[in-house]
């Protein structure tokens, strides 16, 4: 039996599908999450998550998928652009200099059939990052939308011009949509081509900003939940 098969029968022996959903996610979600382990390719990254007990968004929604396919839930892979300069982050003075100078950015999470609806699920952040200022998901009812875990990344457009009554011009205020749409994806294979085409576009000072952000992230991360876990010692 493979590891994720493992974990799968022990998350959710005795339960029905909604309440295996829910268990599946929310261990998932309280998987630390981390861009400092190296991941294999999308076959083997499923498995490599529970081996080390950590791994990113991608790696993380695709242990996800297959565990919900696994029960018989039909899961699309869902990819949005986001800007890791983040103002509702929480971020120290040097991880916020770095932030700002990264280009656009590719999230993973996942789209669950329930129903006759799709909906969002994203198991990226683990609960103590919530002091960063992180959205956590959950608890989660089996059934429910949930948010995205990032901020989908908008840019002001050219103002509305339209009439006035009197034929004065005017002109719409904080008008904004969003730069590059929710792309879903049925197999891994397409997901992973769309992301290398859309979210690896770097300058070689931009990958340099990359690196140095990473290493300052992970290191501010682990920083997080040690202060939560000093408040319950």
């Amino acid at each position: 039996m493979s590891l994720i098969r493992e974990a799968l029968a022990e998350w959710t022996e005795g339960f029905d599908t909604r309440q295996s959903m829910i268990s599946v996610f929310t261990h998932i979600r309280d998987i630390p999450y981390s861009v400092s382990i190296p991941m294999p390719n999308p076959i083997t990254s499923a498995e490599h998550v529970l081996r080390v007990g950590k791994g990113s968004c991608g790696p993380k929604h695709y242990l996800l998928a297959e565990m919900f396919r696994l029960l018989n839930v039909n899961v699309v892979y869902a990819t949005i652009p986001f800007s890791w300069n983040d103002p509702d982050l929480y971020y120290p003075s040097d991880l916020r200099t770095l932030a700002a100078r990264l280009p656009l950015a590719y999230h993973l999470a996942c789209r669950v059939q329930t129903g006759c609806r799709w909906i969002l699920v994203d198991a990226t952040w683990d609960p103590p990052l919530e002091r960063g200022g992180f959205r956590i998901n959950g608890p989660w009812d089996g059934y429910s939308e949930m948010n995205w875990a990032v901020k989908p990344f908008t840019s002001p457009v050219q103002p509305v011009v339209c009439m006035a009554i009197n034929n004065e011009t005017c002109r719409a205020k904080d008008w904004v949509e969003p730069i590059g749409e929710e792309k879903d994806h049925w197999n891994v294979d397409d997901q992973v081509r769309y992301y290398h085409e859309k979210g690896t576009v770097s300058t070689p000072e931009q990958m340099i900003w990359k690196v140095q952000f990473y290493k300052k992230f992970e290191d501010w991360l682990v920083d997080l939940r040690k202060e939560q876990h000093q408040i319950f010692d």
